[in-house]
């Protein structure tokens, strides 16, 4: 029989990715563990190796094709003995389980009302998905026709299986073929209202004169970076504290340190960074106030046992934050030269799943920016996250004398569900005493 190949979940929260590359083509033979493609994920390009051994009869989805759903089939392999263009012929009939939901939808809408199971308190999550043809549609179809006042159900869909997808609204719209959304019904009135949402692309638009702009496709990683952090600002309350920080303790033990860093290979074993020893900081603290090392869901606060440090690294398009994990046990210099690996790697989009998901807090540092101080956005499941200003110079008064200290400003966001301010505090303060007492961070 034909194998199926289909669309990997690369991610426990991976819905849809970039076919980037075929490393191979129609007539190849592949075995178990080769390396058959390439596909690009919000954050990073991963490898895809062949699981049954057979001869590439068909390749369902082309190279370079983007938002192919996890489980769709994107190619076919004909097995040991079996002829490569009936394979390719009579491939595809076990169509994942994705694409089968997909194809009996508009079937379950022509059944009678009186059929469905369901509650008549699911009814509206149904009808949402797949209440009639007219509503068989993609989310964001549904969003632009909301936008614009239209009755998506007088919409003709153009998608498979009669879909309705963004280009049918559109040009639904600009035709004026569409009927106005009916008036919600009274009972209606009843359900929350729905969060506001931003402007529509064709109100933003009417506000420019035509050939001032130009528009640029949001790519996968921006996709996410917008819905996390949208969904952070809505869902966690945030608290914000903040502290002045002398950093002269901290230099100079850092010049100590790389100044007596071994050479390895002609060049030294580690050369620590300002940010190194602030993550260690963090990690330390973390374990100093065990209640702020936590994630909050709506029946457990989950305290953790280790420190895991997320760590915002800056990338083309948008940013990622690959994690120090256990960085409480680890030394500066472990820190330090495992940051520089996954820093390099990150740019490269090089990074494993499981090297930038999870994470107990995260630090931000955009100190050498020139940034002197800004307030983070917590990135659940993280309840805190630590924003780092410049280093400067600074004049203070020590017993009724002014000086000189290099200080910098730090801003810890929390999730004020489970960090309050006191415990925010403290939290700060346990940071504060490792960075001007720097010594404590070697034991």
């Amino acid at each position: 029989m034909p194998i199926n190949i289909t669309m990997p979940a690369l991610s426990p929260t991976m819905e849809e990715g970039n076919l980037a590359k075929w490393l191979v083509k129609e007539g190849d033979t592949v075995k178990s563990g080769d390396v058959i493609a390439e596909i690009e994920t919000d954050k990073a390009t991963m490898e895809v190796e062949a699981v049954d051994e057979g001869v590439v009869a068909k390749i369902v989805v082309p190279a370079g094709t983007e938002g192919v759903k996890v489980n769709s089939l994107i190619a076919i392999l004909a097995a040991d003995g079996e002829e490569v263009a009936a394979a390719a012929a009579g491939g595809g009939s076990a169509a994942p389980k994705a694409e089968a939901k997909a194809a009996e939808a508009p079937k379950e809408a022509e059944k009678p009302a009186a059929a469905a199971p369901a509650p008549v308190a699911a009814a509206p999550a149904a009808a949402q998905n797949h209440g009639g043809a007219g509503l068989f549609s993609s989310p964001l179809a549904r969003r632009i026709a909301a936008n614009a006042g239209l009755d998506i159900k007088s919409v003709a869909g153009s998608g498979p299986h009669g879909r309705v997808v963004k280009s049918d609204v559109e040009k639904a719209i600009a035709s004026g073929g569409a009927k106005p959304a009916a008036a919600p019904a009274a009972a209606a009135s009843a359900t929350p209202a729905a969060a506001p949402k931003g402007m529509s692309e064709e109100a933003v638009l009417k506000l420019f004169e035509a050939g001032s702009y130009e528009l640029v496709p949001h790519d996968g990683m921006r996709k996410t970076i917008a819905k996390r952090l949208q969904e952070s600002k809505q869902t966690i309350p945030h608290f914000y504290v903040s502290v002045d920080v002398e950093l002269d303790a901290l230099l100079a033990l850092r010049a100590q340190i790389n100044g007596s860093a071994p050479e390895k290979d002609g060049k030294p074993a580690y050369k620590l960074s300002v940010n190194d020893m602030v993550i260690k900081a963090m990690a330390l603290a973390l374990r100093d106030v065990p209640d702020a090392n936590v994630s909050w869901t709506d029946t457990n606060m989950v305290k953790h046992k280790h420190a895991d440090v997320g760590v915002a690294v800056s990338i083309p398009g948008g940013l990622i934050t690959p994690i120090i994990r256990r960085a409480e046990l680890k030394s500066l210099s472990a820190i330090s030269n495992e940051m520089k690996d996954l820093g390099k790697r990150a740019k490269e989009r090089k990074l494993k799943p499981e090297e930038y998901q999870g994470g107990t807090t995260a630090v931000s540092n955009m100190g050498m920016m020139g940034v002197s101080n800004f307030a983070a956005v917590v990135n659940p499941p993280h309840a805190t996250i630590l924003a780092v200003g410049a280093g400067t110079e600074r004049v203070v008064v020590k017993k009724g004398q002014m000086v000189i200290v290099n200080a910098m400003t730090v801003t810890l966001s929390t999730d004020h569900r489970c960090v309050d301010g006191a415990l925010g505090a403290e939290l700060l303060g346990a940071f504060k005493r490792y960075i001007e007492s720097p010594m404590g961070m070697l034991v």
